[in-house]
């Protein structure tokens, strides 16, 4: 026989006001929802136009809260909600990739505050990109960090937290997805005693905090100057969004895998183009080292091994920039 908790009894009666906007909110939001807990609400972003179309669409946890009946609070300004807020019963705050910074006054109507989930060991990587961050720096260990939310960005002080090791050859959506299993896991661990106000947070150390840098549309122009290995780990870590974009020959293409070889034969002008007809393959000559061309997207086009984009396109192909 299985036995719940008083703890854990006690706990899921408390409301809780979600903060969430991307995919990988979804995966908390969802546990959540399953293992009893109130969501007495959902705040995410406004519906916003996205594609070519510019079709209005309903962010990932907008979708998720309305087919569970659970209501969507979309404040242009988050101290909107703060009538909301005060309507509830001391509610508790959980957020999870909201993509907004949350002011002073908005975690103070929460109890014990508001609880988040960061892909990363904190205090390594504060910020709005600690996965994508992970990938490019070529780390060999990252991880899961709840917290409590504080004024100041990434700063409050832990709950608990859980490592994860690096194989090197990850990409960013892999990393997403694995980190906000391991998230979900842990939060569902301890938001328990959170809510319960039996376990205590602890402070992090500031001096050994490290930053991460909001991601720009521009970061995805490849830089052939750079190491090979600096190139293949961007591709890795800018693979869903924004993508690592360059100019082969006459063709722009999206550079989706890739992998190093180090060769003594290699050319010493960067961005010279190499193809091995016998494989085929396809190299790109970096400031160290060459980088083989696994999958690209010419713009407009379906994504491709590169067998078929010699097949189409190596008339058209020169030494890049």
């Amino acid at each position: 026989m299985i036995h719940t908790s008083q703890t854990a009894i006690s706990s899921k009666t408390k409301s809780i006001v979600f903060f969430g906007t991307e995919e990988f909110s979804c995966l908390t939001l969802a546990a959540l929802i399953e293992n009893g807990y109130t969501i007495a609400a959902v705040v995410t972003k406004p519906d916003s136009k996205q594609g070519r179309g510019q079709k209005i669409t309903k962010p990932h946890v907008k979708l998720l809260a309305e087919a569970h009946g659970i209501p969507v609070w979309q404040p242009a300004k988050l101290t909107d909600i703060t009538k909301d807020v005060r309507a509830l019963d001391s509610p508790a705050g959980v957020l999870v990739s909201y993509g907004k910074i949350i002011p002073q006054s908005i975690i103070e109507l929460f109890t014990p505050g508001i609880i988040n989930v960061h892909p990363s060991l904190l205090p390594h990587y504060r910020g709005p990109s600690p996965i994508e961050t992970a990938v490019l720096n070529g780390d060999q260990e990252t991880g899961v960090s709840i917290m409590q939310l504080s004024a100041a960005m990434d700063a409050g002080p832990v709950y608990a937290q859980t490592s994860h090791q690096l194989q090197g050859d990850e990409t960013s959506e892999e990393l997403y997805k694995t980190l906000g299993k391991q998230g979900v896991t842990l939060l569902l661990e301890v938001l328990p005693n959170i809510l319960t106000d039996t376990i205590a947070p602890q402070p992090q150390d500031d001096t050994q905090a490290t930053y991460c840098q909001l991601i720009k549309k521009a970061d995805g122009v490849i830089d052939w100057t750079s190491p090979a290995r600096s190139i293949e780990r961007q591709i890795r870590a800018y693979q869903e969004w924004p993508k690592s974009r360059t100019q082969l020959g006459s063709i722009d293409v999206i550079i989706s895998a890739a992998h190093v070889v180090q060769s003594a034969g290699q050319s010493p002008i960067v961005g010279s183009l190499t193809i091995d007809p016998s494989v085929p393959s396809l190299s790109v000559q970096t400031g160290s080292g060459q980088l083989i061309l696994d999958t690209v997207k010419p713009i407009g086009k379906k994504e491709m091994p590169i067998q078929a984009f010699l097949s189409g396109y190596a008339s058209q192909l020169k030494s890049t920039q």
